[in-house]
């Protein structure tokens, strides 16, 4: 015989057949009160369900006078405490989530009020970081019984948040009903009363002839044609200030600059002050990849269920340039006045959300295929729409591609993302005559841009590696050609 603990928290008294008993999952280790009852090996409750054979009549069976047992009415009188994993009415603080090492504070975003039901994995607030945003839940269901942090306030990891009410109900909800009692209670309404009497009208009754047309003075008759008239100002339209006029009135708006902004605002303002930053162009005959994307799309997308696109090539033909030309992949560490190169590639992806710009980053693009880049460029797109980015996505990266070309951009010259040492912008595809084999094609041609810090890397290392994208590019199978 064993004793089973079991923890307390709720006293129910109540007479009824039972056919259940709380199983063990159900105990928690912690108690202030415990009570005890033989167990049998076959099962938690000492006696058949309802039924009890064993006992001979006229016997009563108490436990720890909470259990008490009448074999003639086969009913039990039970005195027992509900187990919970929570407690009933606890207060928890709910404190800021650790961040990356690469963020040190964020700012808290309010959406939910002291006072206000949520219920449990329901977002509380949202602490915008340098790179992102991060969504804080509630723990458990409950109600908001403080909050720690003002509206805007800074916060650093473990920092204290709100404090949360478990298992409390919510006071709106109970409150609703009775709102609704006195509308239910009130009288129908009485019929409505006559409508007043119209107020009289003050252009007269409506006339039923033609009012009689005065004679024309002789001196008002002119033969000058209508256009050499000149309206006088009697005659000129009164200017009227109408409701449209009010609307076009001009007006200014002061919205203050989010973290995110602020913070892309000081990376590229750093970028500026720190790389000498020059640009080299280049054109990129865009027949040969379109005609691959178009013979092959339907079957790439039934084997890898995934759309390809033109991304992936430029992502692949940049790891291969970087690895042919690895200072466009190094970086320099000011601290130490040294050079970093890096035999692996991780590239950025320049990505536009309603907050600002976003730069998740892809891994390892060395050693993936095109179905690879097109799933991973799909996942951190869709994360980044949905502000699901994480600060792990978006640290690290060792060179970014962004593509102005989805806006219409016909020419532009990006600015590194700093603290890599080179960005690669791509552009609109365009229809232009160009000159081949000396002749004059229409073909559709992209201009591509790669913007480095002259620091580190010379005009040579710049010139050869857009080319080097530019001939994969145009040609996919230099990738298998290791030319």
């Amino acid at each position: 015989m064993t004793s089973l603990p079991v923890f307390l928290l709720e006293r129910h008294v109540r007479r009824r057949c039972v056919r259940s008993f709380p199983s063990a999952d159900r105990v928690l280790s912690h108690s202030d009160n415990v009570i005890s009852f033989p167990v049998s090996h076959q099962e938690f409750w000492p006696f058949p369900l309802c039924h009890p054979p064993a006992l001979s009549a006229g016997n009563a069976v108490t436990l720890n006078s909470n259990v008490k047992y009448d074999p003639r009415s086969s009913v039990f009188q039970i005195q027992y405490f509900r187990t919970s994993v929570a407690y009933r009415d606890e207060v928890v603080t709910v404190k800021t989530p650790a961040f990356a090492e690469s963020v040190t504070e964020g700012d808290v975003r309010w959406e939910k009020a002291v006072g206000d039901s949520v219920s449990e994995d329901e977002v509380v607030c949202e602490i915008e970081t340098d790179k992102t945003s991060v969504q804080v839940p509630s723990p458990a269901a409950g109600v908001i019984e403080e909050l720690l942090v003002p509206d805007g306030g800074k916060v650093e990891g473990g920092t204290p948040l709100f404090k949360l009410r478990k298992g409390a109900g919510a006071p709106k909800a109970a409150e609703a009903p009775k709102a609704e009692a006195p509308a239910a209670a009130a009288p129908p309404p009485s019929a409505a009363p006559p409508p007043p009497p119209p107020p009289p009208s003050t252009v007269g009754p409506i006339p039923t002839t033609m009012p009689p047309v005065p004679p024309v003075p002789a001196h008002a008759m002119d033969t000058k044609p209508v256009s050499a008239i000149k309206p006088t100002v009697s005659q000129a339209a009164p200017v009227t200030h109408t409701e449209g006029g009010a609307k076009a009135a001009r007006t200014e708006s002061r919205v203050k600059m989010n973290r995110m902004r602020l913070r892309i605002a000081q990376r590229l303002k750093e970028a500026q002050n720190t790389c000498a930053m020059l640009t080299t162009f280049n054109e990129v005959d865009m027949s040969n990849i379109s005609e691959m994307r178009k013979n092959y799309k339907d079957a790439f997308l039934k084997k890898h269920n995934i759309k390809l696109g033109f991304m992936s090539a430029f992502v692949k033909a940049a790891a291969y340039a970087l690895t042919d030309q690895p200072a466009v992949n190094a970086v320099i560490d000011d601290t130490t006045k040294e050079i970093v190169y890096r035999d692996y590639v991780d590239i950025s992806v320049a990505v536009a959300t309603p907050k600002g710009l976003v730069v998740p980053v892809i891994r390892n693009v060395e050693g993936m295929n095109f179905a690879d880049i097109e799933k991973a460029i799909n996942l951190l797109g869709e994360k980044a729409r949905k502000n699901e980015l994480a600060v792990e996505d978006m640290d690290g990266g060792t060179f970014t591609i962004s593509n102005g070309g989805v806006f219409g951009s016909m020419f532009g010259t990006p600015i590194i993302n700093p603290p890599q040492s080179a960005i690669l912008g791509m552009h609109g595809i365009f229809d232009r005559p160009v000159a081949i084999g000396g002749k004059v094609e229409i073909r559709p041609m992209m201009y591509v841009a790669l913007t480095y810090d002259h620091r580190l890397i010379d005009g040579r290392e710049a010139v050869t590696f857009l080319r080097k994208i530019k001939s994969v590019v145009e040609d996919p199978r230099v990738l298998l050609l290791d030319m």
